[in-house]
């Protein structure tokens, strides 16, 4: 098929459809016959406007004898490729329509020596195109101005001055404290209280945004602390805005959801305010070293608490903790068994370690632990989940702050999983997004040691005796005793502390419904907590360790405001309720660029540990299940109990969990319906309304991606390995039968297996018997393995017929490494806002995908009539003819 030669494709494609118009009598003929035929029926005016465009085409297909002619006819095929035959049906009327539409906003630029998907501007395209140029200068230029500003102080004379200054005593006058703080507080008043008419309100908040796009790439805490400053105040002026300007007093249903909504924003500004303060300023603690002489080093004892977790899943975690680094006369270890099971006894006789249970199981995991300290008696507690296996630096790394600092009464680490948790293993993005744990222990964790608020967490801890037996042993009023001991701690006048090293893994939690009920367990605590010893009362804490808890704390507050920010669309579009009763430019003006401002700033800060999006889609599948237990929680904190996380299982088959998902599936019904009914509403009702409906219609299908991605999440993928594989990088040795000695690089490992890579090819066979050779410090170790599969220079291997010192040895050379974790944060880039909202939007897609392949076959007629008539739609919207020929 032969492709248009000239720039200027759209004007010579509507001549060549006048000279064809007007040269064919046919079509002449034809015309006014449906002319006179609409008039007659009183055909809507659209139709009337979509009939030339209908004959024009047909003329296409008219037997040309010209070759010129033929020439035009595929010049209009070709701009045109996605009209069928027959030509005369509605469908195919719209398709002209809209493509014709398309032609005349965009030129499609087809010179021979064009890139191949070049697309030059045009009418408008050209204006957008030369917006986007000025802004990308602009941007550039604001970007430097920015960083000379901060990089001012760079040069040693300038920082000398500024140190002067800085130091001088002019500055620790109290009263020009208070002027600076006054002042400050009346310009931020003035910036979010004086009303701007909206081409003001544009330009300041431009601006702003400007400004914070700029700043997103300018290295250094001053560039975040302004950021966050520019985010504040924009934030807050728009919820003044909405307190002042936008209640709707005339209308009861309007009135009354739009102030379900503004709480929401407000308990969202709220969160926004507390967490810019917690992670303003991250601690970065490092270890101390510990004195030379191991003689002065105190005693611990290390805690294994189990009640129904399988023996495979403590028994790496029992061996690793006797691998240690401290002398053995001071290092105790205890499997506390609140199962009173024989087998783990008789595991703890075999391995020389303790052994404690009791005769009830009165408070659960706390109540567990404070029996175990009626019968111990080392000077530390370090406390280990049973299934997190600790390396062997643990307490060396974790030991010198309580050395340091007598006050200090718990060194928390961060809780590293080795396996995927339910939204990596099920979306399949292990290790290409940050988890759902990621924010709160690589940064949040750090935020709260500045301000000597970092939690207990219940596991990879160690706490001071001492301090426990003060406050009268761990909480246990609460379902998360771990919190509510720190707290207590914390108003006895104690420190706690962090390190952001990882020094032991775990497994995540086995499937959705499994997380779901860990973080059900977490959010009633904390709501628990609230009632019972609020941080905001009391004596002890500090103003900073107060609004860290209490951030924490409205944190699991998030199920109803989740739920109304994802129904809130939906007021305007079925009950026609305006919940933000302003005109559309205001609300335009108002909402997006302070959503853009939020998210460039959220984005600098968190970028490393929360990637943009991802946070509605945590928050969206735990919203409804948390919503309950909270609110219950907050009237009545004495119901609830604890719920053990099980672990350690499998999946013997892929499934959708219908039952987990319910809740998502429901709002995604009501968001995907509505913007349906907003379609229709958009050409058959009120034309005052587009503006605001659009602005519906774009907030619902939000939430529909949003909702898309949890629907997502409830297509439990297949887990049939019970011993995860943990990826590695470390060198190693084999012995061949023959006694021919390689050099290999462990690539993975598991409890029962390896996978290693060998330098050159080489001749092993599958079920050949290898000696794997590994190290530990100056110590080497053989372990007897069959190779399992070979492919190209990989292999791997299976262990067999390890014998107890061989189970330890190998332990201590995998799990037990000093630097087996470190890398945990070095897989993730820096978030790019683009790149994560492309991610959701294909999760989300694949949510839908998953409800149609798992769906009842009562259902199936249903959705296969959906999907049928969803791909019609697609097939009317316009096309490039390019990306076509």
């Amino acid at each position: 098929m032969t492709k248009p030669s000239r720039a200027s494709v759209t004007q010579k494609s509507m001549s060549l459809f006048l000279s064809i118009f007007f040269t064919k009598k046919i079509v002449r003929f034809l015309f006014f016959k449906f002319h006179s035929y609409f008039n007659q029926h009183k055909v809507s005016a659209l139709a009337a406007f979509l009939l030339p465009f209908l004959l024009l085409l047909l003329s296409i297909f008219i037997k040309l004898d010209n070759n010129n002619k033929r020439r035009l006819k595929a010049k209009l095929a070709y701009l045109y490729p996605h009209v069928s035959k027959p030509i005369v049906t509605p469908a195919n009327s719209i398709r002209i329509f809209l493509q014709s539409l398309y032609l005349l906003l965009f030129n499609v630029s087809v010179k021979k020596n064009a890139p191949k998907n070049r697309i030059r501007s045009h009418y408008s395209a050209k204006f957008f195109q030369k917006s986007a140029r000025f802004i990308r200068y602009l941007d550039t230029k604001l970007v430097r101005s920015c960083k000379r500003l901060w990089l001012l102080g760079s040069s040693k004379s300038t920082t000398q001055s500024y140190q002067k200054i800085a130091s001088a005593k002019l500055w620790r006058n109290r009263f020009l404290h208070f002027m600076f703080y006054g002042l400050l507080a009346l310009a931020v008043v003035i910036f979010v209280t004086v009303p701007f008419s909206l081409e003001a309100q544009a330009i300041f908040i431009s601006l702003i945004l400007l400004v914070s796009y700029s700043l997103r790439r300018v290295k250094g805490q001053m560039a975040t602390i302004a950021m966050i400053t520019l985010a504040v105040t924009s934030s807050t002026r728009y919820l003044w805005w909405r307190y002042t300007d936008t209640l709707n007093w005339h209308d009861p249903l309007a009135l009354t959801l739009g102030i379900g909504l503004l709480l929401a924003e407000s308990y969202a500004w709220l969160v926004l305010i507390l967490g810019f303060f917690q992670t303003i300023n991250p601690l970065h603690r490092k270890p101390i070293p510990l004195h030379k002489d191991t003689a002065l080093w105190p005693t611990v004892d290390v805690y294994i608490p189990t009640y129904n977790e399988p023996l495979n899943v403590v028994r790496p975690t029992a061996i690793a903790a006797q691998s240690i680094d401290w002398p053995a006369d001071k290092l105790n270890i205890y499997i506390l068994d609140d199962g009173k099971r024989p087998e783990f006894k008789e595991f703890a006789d075999e391995i020389g370690v303790g052994y404690l249970d009791r005769p009830d199981h009165k408070h659960a995991k706390a109540g567990n632990m404070n029996h175990a300290m009626k019968h111990t008696s080392g000077e530390y507690i370090a406390i280990f989940d049973c299934d997190h296996i600790p390396a062997r630096s643990f307490l060396q790394m974790t030991m010198g702050q309580f050395i340091n600092d007598s006050k200090v009464c718990l060194v928390q680490t961060p809780h590293h999983f080795f396996s995927a948790d339910p939204f990596e293993r099920n979306l399949n993005n292990h290790r290409q997004i940050p988890n759902e744990n990621m924010l709160f222990y690589g940064l949040i964790q750090d935020g709260n040691d500045m301000w000597d608020a970092t939690f207990f967490c219940g596991s990879c801890a160690v706490l001071k005796r001492q301090a426990l037996e003060e406050i009268g042993g761990f909480a246990v009023e609460t379902v998360t005793e771990d919190a509510h001991t720190a707290l207590r701690m914390q108003r006895a006048g104690y420190k706690t502390t962090y390190i952001n090293i990882p020094q032991a893994a775990g497994l995540a939690t086995d499937s959705l419904s499994a997380h779901i009920g860990q973080r059900i367990r977490w959010a009633r605590g904390m709501a628990q907590i609230f009632r019972l010893d609020n941080p905001l009362l009391g004596k002890g804490l500090n103003i900073g360790q107060r609004l860290c808890y209490i951030n924490a704390m409205l944190h699991f507050l998030s199920g109803i405001p989740r739920i109304v920010f994802l129904t809130a669309p939906l007021a305007l579009i079925y009950f026609n309720a305006y919940i933000i009763y302003a005109p559309f430019i205001a609300i335009f003006l108002y909402i997006v660029p302070t959503l853009l401002q939020v998210k460039i700033t959220n984005s600098r800060i968190q970028g490393k540990y929360r990637y943009s999006y991802w946070g509605e889609v945590y928050e969206s599948v735990l919203a409804w299940y948390i919503l309950k237990p909270t609110t219950v929680a907050l009237f009545n904190p004495n119901k609830g109990k604890f719920n053990v996380t099980e672990k350690g299982g499998f999946n013997d088959k892929a499934r959708y969990d219908w039952l987990i998902s319910k809740p998502y599936i429901i709002l995604l019904a009501f968001n995907v319906i509505g913007m349906c009914y907003g379609v229709f509403r958009l050409f058959f009702g009120d034309t005052s309304q587009i503006g605001v409906l659009l602005i519906s219609m774009l907030w619902a299908s939000y939430n529909t991606m949003i909702l898309g991605a949890a629907v997502a999440v409830a297509a439990e993928a297949k887990q049939v390995r019970s011993s995860h594989r943990i990826k590695a990088n470390f060198p190693a040795a084999i012995r061949l039968s023959n006694g021919r000695t390689m050099k290999v690089k462990i690539t993975d490992y598991s409890d029962n297996g390896v996978g290693i890579e060998t330098a050159h090819e080489h001749m092993c066979k599958t079920n050949d018997k290898i000696e794997l050779l590994m190290s530990r410090g100056k110590k080497q170790f053989s372990f007897p393995t069959y190779i399992c599969n070979t492919r190209d220079k990989q292999i791997g291997l299976t262990l067999r017929d390890l014998n107890l010192e061989k189970q330890k040895a190998f332990i201590q050379c995998t799990f037990s490494r000093a630097d087996a974790w470190l890398d945990w944060q070095d897989n993730f880039k820096h978030d790019k806002p683009s790149y994560s909202f492309k991610k959701v939007f294909t999760t989300s897609i694949r949510g839908f995908n998953n409800l149609i392949f798992h769906a009842p076959n009562q259902l199936k007629p249903l959705i296969n009539f959906i999907t049928r008539a969803m791909t019609q739609l697609a097939s009317l919207l316009p096309i490039n003819p390019k990306k076509v020929f």
